[in-house]
């Protein structure tokens, strides 16, 4: 009885999970289109829409105990009725508190209906954000509680999550709580001994408690489970892909040939030694008979595309077909642009052909008819070339570029096309090799460990927020020289719960800072596809001189003549994405900069980013970020991409990744298949995780 009830439970559990948003109370079209902004389409999607840190409800405080650029809390009796002020298009109402410590103005903008509420006498705890104006202190959009109400929140973790314009985190959080109640319960998957071994959470208990902790312990408890899961199933899935390639023979047996040496001895540049070694390994791969299934990591600026054009160009002159992937259209389009002239201006009669998703129909049926009859040798674009509708002819060689925006089924998908081809895929991301050895288990690995002798290094400084105004004075410099500049902020709009700089405001900012004749526009991640590769593809020919954009420029285009990155907010970031970034700029022949914005005043901090101050190498960063990252630092801006993991962080979360890594082998040595009866929620759960994973690849 208890087992069907439970089987009853688990069934509503999938049912009420796989339901569109909009199916919660309150949440209508309108605000399913901001949910879906977020990434956010179904309930399942909801739940696992992790809170990006916590507000820990305090017991209130004097009012001169109260600190600037701190939440804070304050009770106290109103001595005079709240006062609305209108300006021309806002209005701002008014408060003052006092006590026997001092006294504190209380500001709401666009909130004239609290006058009802703020009326002398009333006794109330106020909550905000506390600022320095003109010399006194004020608390900014604080919210009201009655004791008793604050009283059931006190020393409460409350979830803050991610938000978009027009909604918010009240939203949000009720919306989290409506379906985590409707929701049945899930069926433990992971092996009772595993579990037991490292003290992980019951798979409904951590869900519930990463958005809602009860203090600290609980939420760690949980964090560590879901983090477990991301990675069990992520190698689960990278081990079964070794199996299944393991002495895979291969159709295309590659040779060198002598076109490509004579391109090679003409370039106006000699490999470096990593390089060549890199080139070496790859040309033994694709001539054993076997498959080929190699990864490429190189720090930015190491020279992966030569080898890339090397590689492909062995293939078509061997009478095969070979594709490249890219992770932007616009990185795409630059590949192929350079790709066209280079072969142009060496006389090399092999045709590439671009395909993008934002082709219109009659381009991509051109394209195709080229790929399908061979009139095309090397095919360049994105996730659209793993599409159903892109026949290839003998296709012999995939290449992706930046491998850990891919995942497990992007990496499947790409050995199925054709008849088995060989795979080789390229990282900038410097991760340590003890790491990359687990995360690319289905691959052999090649370092390209030193740059080219004439790239000149960047040059860093780690500044404080005062220093902002000679950083807009040497941006104009730099401008007024021709190049151009990044401003990366860590947020695309203003949180009601989170202090840091924002993309939309920041570009109002520096468009009355910098000269009206330098160009500033803005880049992130929510804007629509077209969008994005207008503004990217603007800057790249110098139409727009400063971007001010989140992260997603860090793989996102190619621009010699950005000789400036400055990074606001640089301690929330990851020392390994902060190098990412960097790496965005010194790609040309002029000097480049790397300004790092520290508006942290705890002091470890400086130390970490005086780490990227000394060096330019990403392996050595990526090691001592392994060294320094810590559960104190776990609820900030996620490190390390994409890699399909919501919540785990390859760097903070290391110790829990080798564990994965030894159980996962034990586990698959034991029972491949998983078939044994205790692992059939398991081969469920893995099923669904592939399938999702191949969801992505929109086939």
């Amino acid at each position: 009885m208890a087992e069907a009830l439970l089987s009853l439970k688990q069934e509503e559990f999938f049912m009420n999970s796989s339901k569109p948003i909009t199916s919660l109370k309150g949440i209508g079209e309108k605000t399913g289109q901001l949910f879906e902004k977020l990434g956010i389409r179904t309930v399942e999607d909801l739940l696992e829409y992790y809170p990006r840190g916590y507000d820990a409800y305090e017991s209130p405080v004097p009012i001169g105990n109260l600190q600037p650029d701190t939440m804070g809390a304050v009770e106290g009796m109103l001595k005079k009725d709240g006062d609305v002020r209108r300006f021309s298009r806002i209005t701002v109402t008014v408060a003052s508190l006092s006590d026997h410590t001092g006294t504190i103005q209380l500001t709401w903008y666009n909130m004239p209906f609290l006058r009802s509420m703020l009326k002398a006498g009333s006794r109330y705890i106020f909550r905000g954000r506390i600022v320095k104006k003109n010399g006194r202190l004020q608390m900014e959009q604080p919210e009201i509680f009655t004791l008793g109400s604050y009283e059931q929140i006190l020393h409460s973790m409350q979830p803050v999550y991610g938000q978009t314009k027009g909604l918010g985190n009240k939203t949000i959080t009720k919306a989290v709580r409506q379906a985590l109640n409707d929701r049945g319960v899930e069926r433990e998957y992971l092996p009772e001994d595993i579990r037991k071994r490292y003290q992980l959470a019951e798979c409904n208990f951590a869900l519930e408690h990463i958005h809602f902790p009860g203090n600290q312990q609980e939420l760690l408890f949980s964090r560590k489970r879901l983090v477990f899961d991301e990675f069990f199933l992520f190698i689960l899935g990278v081990r079964r892909l070794k199996e299944k390639r393991r002495d895979k023979r291969s159709l295309f047996c590659i040779q060198p040939h002598q076109e490509v040496s004579r391109f090679q001895n003409s370039l106006p540049y000699s490999l470096t030694a990593a390089q060549e070694r890199t080139l070496q390994e790859i040309y033994r791969d694709m001539g054993s008979g076997l498959a080929m299934n190699r990864l490429i990591q190189g720090d930015v600026g190491s020279g992966k595309t030569i080898i890339a054009i090397l590689v492909l160009l062995q293939v078509a002159y061997s009478g095969y077909q070979g594709a490249l992937m890219a992770p932007t259209e616009v990185l795409a389009k630059q590949h192929f642009e350079s790709m066209t002239h280079m072969f142009s201006q060496y006389g090399i009669e092999k045709i590439p052909v671009l395909v993008t998703g934002s082709m219109t129909a009659k381009e991509k049926r051109l394209a195709y008819e080229k790929i399908a009859s061979h009139e095309a040798d090397i095919i360049i674009g994105t996730h659209a070339l793993i599409q159903e509708k892109v026949i290839y002819d003998n296709l012999a060689l995939v290449i992706t570029d930046e491998q850990h925006r891919f995942g497990v089924g992007q990496r499947e998908a790409l050995g199925e096309k054709g008849n088995s081809p060989h795979v080789l895929v390229m990282s900038a991301t410097p991760i340590p090799r003890t790491l990359a050895i687990i995360l690319y288990g289905d691959l052999d690995i090649s370092v390209i460990d030193e740059l080219p002798a004439d790239r000149l290094p960047i040059k860093n400084c780690v500044v404080t927020p005062d220093w902002r105004p000679k950083a807009y004075r040497f941006i104009e410099q730099e401008v007024a020289s021709g190049r151009q500049a990044y401003v990366i902020c860590p947020m695309v709009e203003e949180s009601e719960m989170i202090e840091a700089e924002n993309v939309l405001d920041y570009t109002q900012k520096l468009r009355k800072e910098l000269s009206p004749s330098v160009r500033v526009e803005y880049l992130h991640g929510k804007m629509k596809g077209r969008e994005k590769n207008a503004i990217m593809e603007a800057f790249s020919r110098n139409e727009i001189q400063v971007l001010v954009s989140t992260t997603v420029v860090e793989v996102g285009v190619n621009v010699p003549n950005a000789t400036v990155m400055m990074i606001e907010n640089a301690e929330r970031f990851g020392l390994a994405q902060l190098h990412q970034l960097r790496g965005r700029v010194g790609r040309g022949n002029c000097q480049s900069y790397c300004i790092l914005v520290n508006c942290s005043k705890e002091e470890g901090a400086g130390e970490r980013l005086d780490i990227l101050n000394r060096s330019n190498d990403g392996f050595y960063i990526a090691s001592e970020d392994l060294k320094l990252r810590g559960p104190g630092d776990i609820f900030g801006v996620r490190q390390s991409g994409d890699m399909e993991f919501k919540l785990a962080d390859i760097f903070t979360d290391a110790a829990i990744l080798k564990n994965v890594s030894e159980e996962a082998d034990r586990l698959l040595e034991a029972d491949f298949q998983l078939q044994a009866p205790e692992h059939e929620e398991l081969r469920k759960k893995l099923e669904v995780y592939l399938e999702k994973s191949y969801d992505k690849l929109n086939l």
